[in-house]
């Protein structure tokens, strides 16, 4: 079942919660530079990656957490994110690009690295989740400020995912999860730096 869930997050059609496109009302009416569109293709393509990753989380966490409200609560999240990687995925064809080479390995990493939080404890695990938001959303704070005005397709679906990323965050923290020690915030920090830089040009 978990072999299937990934190849469905890799190359299938996940299941997503229906709500609608965040940049469905929106037309592109002011076309991009060349420059503009290749800056927001690398950056919707890191979201994307980042959207794989932290669907194989979810479900690494959800298949090793121990009690059952955890659980519910990490397959419902893993839902959400659903959403967010067919967004991104729609937005990089509609910019004439394609997503991360690299998302297989992405996605085994987060794998495993969910199931043994998972395994360590459901405090633990709750943790790590806060903590993958938070820098989830810095990470999109930092690509709004950067990627085109003139994108608003682009600037939408990021705007909607921050909103997303951080009630999951809140969430995990309100179910019990524990502050993570500094070395491992700052491990966390250095691993999103290679695959952010990595997924931005493969």
């Amino acid at each position: 079942m978990e072999f299937d869930k990934a190849l469905t997050t890799l190359m299938g059609k996940p299941e997503t919660t229906q709500r609608p496109f965040p940049d469905a009302k929106l037309d592109d009416n002011q076309p991009l530079t060349e420059a503009e569109r290749k800056q927001s293709a690398g950056l919707m393509r890191v979201n994307h990656a980042g959207e794989v990753s932290a669907q194989a989380l979810y479900q690494g966490q959800a298949l090793t957490a121990k009690l059952p409200d955890v659980r519910t609560a990490m397959e419902a999240a893993a839902t959400e994110e659903n959403d967010h990687l067919v967004w991104c995925q729609q937005r990089l064809t509609s910019l004439s690009s394609h997503s991360s080479v690299l998302n297989p390995l992405w996605y085994l990493g987060s794998f495993t690295i969910g199931a043994l939080a998972g395994k360590v404890g459901d405090k633990w695990s709750l943790g790590f989740v806060a903590e993958t938001e938070k820098q989830v959303v810095k990470h999109i704070d930092s690509h709004l400020q950067v990627i085109s005005n003139n994108d608003l397709k682009s600037r939408a679906i990021l705007a909607q995912m921050k909103i997303d990323e951080q009630q999951h965050g809140t969430a995990a923290l309100e179910a019990g999860g524990a502050m993570l020690p500094e070395p491992v915030t700052k491990a966390m920090g250095l691993v999103s730096k290679v695959m952010t830089k990595t997924s931005y040009w493969l």
